[in-house]
């Protein structure tokens, strides 16, 4: 297949309907009002539905009522707008309703900027709305990979009834980059879901049924809270998935995620021509955090820096994946300032020279 020079956010919108989305809801906010604007004219040429809402607050809710009846379907914003979906996400988990959310991240907190950042990890992996839930969270660190986590997400979505974030930033939804679409899917293809909301007319020999998260006995609130849990092991068992770049022989390695990890790479590829056997460790879901692959690392790898486009949110999982197995250090450029290879490598090479020194003292 021949590939195409795109946009990141059009590539979004594409794969999107590449995997079967023909339902997308939203409302514009920099910097990614490109999605809409692709969708508002891509979904026509499809059959699809697209409308812009008025407010992320309604958005949300018409992705519920769509994946309610069964579709697959599909919102994006930048942070302050994912902030006001959150009442809606947490509503989509709880009544165990499969879509996919993108947050291209941007400069904050508050209104902040529009510049690239990292500073919604927080939001993201942590559920970001109440209750006790979780989203599965996608990173990609270029457009292809956007691209097909986006393809993968809808699945992702089905197979687990859950909502999944695919967690960007300006800088990816800006950029272009040649690629190359996975198949497309007719959603007349794709398998009934029993579990939807089809209508009476439907089920004329069937009692009507309801989804919703509203419980008022505490007993069926917990047991449903208790379901939820036991989803969310077996995809923290099934789904972790991380990469990683010249760590064979690594005493030391960068774990970064997304614009950063990109940012980070070309630093360890500086580094290790300086003679520094230095490797980088990627997540590439950070719900589920790939935990058991870092605490693997440690075996052989005992210095971690944790590079980030915030003040510092990744670090918290990294140090608790590996304990006191590593020494881990942090370096973060927040607010939407994206920091430089040449400035990522002086800060590899400070603290690997730091911890060669330390070890030769050791002896």
């Amino acid at each position: 297949m021949t590939k195409q020079l795109m946009r990141g956010n059009h590539v979004l919108g594409e794969a999107a309907i590449c995997a079967g989305c023909r339902y997308y809801f939203g409302y514009p906010i920099t910097p990614q009002n490109e999605v809409p604007e692709y969708m508002s004219a891509r979904l026509r040429e499809v059959g699809g539905t697209f409308l812009q809402a008025e407010s992320e607050l309604a958005s949300i809710n018409m992705v519920l009522g769509a994946s309610l009846a069964g579709a697959r379907v599909m919102t994006s914003s930048s942070s302050p707008g994912i902030s006001l979906m959150q009442e809606g996400i947490s509503f989509l988990a709880a009544m165990e309703l499969p879509a996919v959310i993108a947050n291209m991240v941007r400069g904050g907190p508050g209104l902040g900027n529009i510049a690239p950042a990292q500073s919604d990890y927080f939001q993201a992996t942590r559920g970001g709305g109440h209750g006790d839930y979780r989203t599965i969270v996608l990173a990609p660190a270029s457009v292809q990979e956007l691209c097909d986590m986006t393809y993968n997400a809808f699945a992702l979505a089905d197979k687990y009834r859950n909502p999944v974030m695919i967690l960007g930033d300006g800088m990816i939804g800006q950029m272009m980059e040649p690629i190359e679409f996975p198949e497309y899917i007719d959603p007349a293809d794709l398998p009934p879901k029993s579990w939807c909301l089809s209508g009476s007319r439907a089920r004329p020999s069937k009692r009507s049924k309801a989804i919703m998260s509203l419980l008022l006995n505490p007993n069926i609130m917990e047991e449903r809270n208790f379901k939820l849990v036991r989803k969310y092991d077996a995809i923290q068992r099934e789904e972790p998935d991380w990469d990683g770049y010249a760590l064979d022989d690594a005493s030391m390695a960068v774990v970064a995620y997304g614009t950063s990890a990109r940012v980070a790479k070309g630093a360890v590829k500086r580094v290790r021509q300086m003679g520094m056997n230095v490797g980088l460790f990627r997540p590439k879901t950070l719900w589920p955090f790939p935990e058991k692959a870092l605490k693997k690392l440690t075996r052989i790898v005992r210095h971690l820096l944790v590079i980030e486009m915030s003040t510092g949110q990744m670090i918290e999982d990294v140090k608790l994946a590996v304990g006191d197995r590593a020494e881990v250090s942090f370096y973060g450029r927040p607010g939407g300032v994206v920091s430089t290879p040449d400035a990522v490598a002086h800060q590899i090479s400070h603290h690997y020279l730091r911890a060669r020194l330390e070890r030769e003292q050791a002896n």
